[in-house]
């Protein structure tokens, strides 16, 4: 398939009922830098390059479920984490403020939950 032009994907936004608390939560978690900071919407720039993170305000915001449970609202993505020690990145994880998910479907993936109950997995990279 071809495309008309080239398109690069440059970052993944999530909704957050408090965008300047979720992107303090993932500097902290990821060592990365705030780039833009406004009322509604805060970008992150990733310190190693590559798609970087954004927060945007969203008042109807409904907190994620996981696992999936029918007629709960139900995560539409999740960021995938890789570490080379999982249990240093789980204890600084829950340091920043997240929650170890008490569904864990791996033995070398940890599922945790962001201060707005995204899930996000932090897997063991071989």
């Amino acid at each position: 398939m071809s495309v008309p032009t080239r398109l690069r994907l440059t970052t993944v936004n999530l909704d957050t009922p408090d965008p300047a608390a979720l992107a303090r939560f993932y500097v902290r978690l990821l060592g990365w830098e705030i780039k833009v900071e406004e009322a509604d919407d805060v970008i992150l720039h990733n310190v190693d390059g590559g798609v970087g993170l954004s927060f945007q305000r969203e008042r109807a915001y409904v907190r994620p479920t996981w696992p999936a449970q029918p007629g709960r609202q139900q995560m539409s993505m999740h960021l995938e984490i890789g570490v080379e020690d999982l249990d240093a990145a789980l204890a600084h994880a829950l340091a920043c403020g997240a929650t170890l998910a008490e569904f864990q479907p791996q033995d070398d993936v940890r599922v945790c939950l962001d201060p707005d109950g995204h899930p996000f997995c932090l897997w063991l990279m071989h």
